[in-house]
């Protein structure tokens, strides 16, 4: 499995990446709320995923995926993160790691073609559950704090494909 080596480099390189990560999490206007959470947590949450990205992908279970992004979540609403800011973070989180992928380790084989594809379909479900999972912990935390249920995302399960995340639709805007 040509994927699970890919993976392998990326967990070689997860002090790199979780640095790099924080940067551009603490340096993008989309994310300013991260300001208020400490340089230094948010490199070890990023470090703590890459590290053991072999591990979220390949062995932990849903459950798992779960529990880690409701507490984040739930941990980043309580500091005055706002939902689309996490979500944002999310998405850098994603792209630094293909970023790197694509600049430090594909050529144009075909192996290392379908390893990329098959290292971008493990990370896209890894991140699409813990955005989704995100939203949960954060409305959770919101719901508890008694916040106006008017500010809240309502997600609505529209089932699974493939085994895959349960699709979401948010509600339209009036």
């Amino acid at each position: 499995m040509f994927g699970l080596k890919l993976v392998r480099v990326i967990e070689r390189h997860s002090e790199e990446l979780a640095l790099e990560l924080a940067r551009q999490v603490r340096g993008s206007e989309r994310t300013c709320d991260f300001k208020k959470i400490p340089s230094e947590e948010l490199h070890l949450a990023a470090l703590d995923v890459y590290r053991h990205l072999e591990e979220w992908l390949l062995q932990k279970r849903e459950e798992d995926i779960e529990k880690r992004f409701r507490t984040i979540a739930a941990s980043r609403a309580a500091r005055g993160v706002r939902l689309p800011q996490l979500v944002w973070a999310l998405i850098i989180s994603r792209n630094n790691l293909w970023c790197f992928l694509q600049r430090d380790c594909f050529n144009d084989n075909i192996l290392q073609v379908i390893g990329e594809l098959e290292v971008e379909r493990m990370l896209n479900q890894f991140f699409d559950r813990a955005v989704y999972y995100s939203i949960l912990g954060y409305e959770e935390a919101l719901a508890m704090r008694g916040e106006d249920q008017d500010k809240k995302i309502n997600l609505i399960p529209l089932g699974r494909i493939n085994g895959n995340l349960p699709l979401v639709r948010l509600p339209e805007e009036s």
